[in-house]
């Protein structure tokens, strides 16, 4: 069994698959507080209620973004430490790409890069890019949170309510050419931008999340 986490936005889920990314259960909220401390929480009652524990999990995947920086760094080192304590394989997925395969009617998805800007990713693009607010205008088949869509105009977006679940099937599908996933050291959040305060990304084993 293969565990998932998606935090990138303020529509947090975890997810839970077989080992052909088969989905098996996911649990997905809302907080405009980005209450991270819901995750292990929602993660271990998803576990229970299908009888199952941590010790039964074979791999995690983890959503490594664009979006909300904290939200990244909050996921990642959860799953971090489920791997490390557990010494199971991680895989990061794209977050943006899980967020259009749990949804394969929109045409994009759009996560929050700033008070007036936004990451998007459309269906296809080889990577995500940053777009000023008014490129949004209008847009129609998005996936965005609920936050961004209400503070963007975006009022028909569909939300990435079941995220986690792309995000385990896709690294499902990863670990099946690649057993030993990512390397848990320098594995570390797609920012797009530095985090503040920060004016270079440093190379090697991960000294920020």
């Amino acid at each position: 069994m293969i565990i998932a986490v998606e935090t990138a936005s303020t529509d947090l889920s975890v997810a839970m698959a077989g080992p052909d990314g088969s989905p098996l259960g996911v649990d997905a909220w809302s907080s405009d507080h980005r209450q991270a401390h819901e995750l292990l929480p929602r993660l271990l009652a998803l576990l229970a209620r299908a009888g199952l524990g941590l010790a039964d999990c074979q791999a995690v995947a983890v959503g490594l973004g664009p979006g909300s920086f904290t939200g990244l760094r909050v996921g990642l080192s959860i799953a971090k430490g489920i791997a490390f304590s557990l010494d199971l394989p991680i895989v990061g997925v794209p977050s943006l790409e899980a967020w259009l395969a749990v949804e394969p009617e929109c045409r994009v998805a759009v996560a929050r890069a700033g008070a007036a800007e936004a990451y998007l990713l459309a269906r296809d693009a080889a990577a995500p890019i940053v777009v000023e607010r008014a490129a949004l205008a209008g847009l129609e088949g998005a996936i965005a949170a609920r936050e961004l869509a209400a503070a963007f105009g975006l009022h028909a977006a569909t939300p990435p309510d079941r995220a986690a679940s792309a995000v385990a099937a896709l690294g499902a599908a990863r670990l099946a050419s690649d057993p030993a996933g990512d390397d848990l050291e320098r594995l570390e959040p797609a920012y797009l931008r530095g985090p503040r305060g920060i004016a270079t990304v440093p190379e090697g084993a991960v000294q920020w999340l």
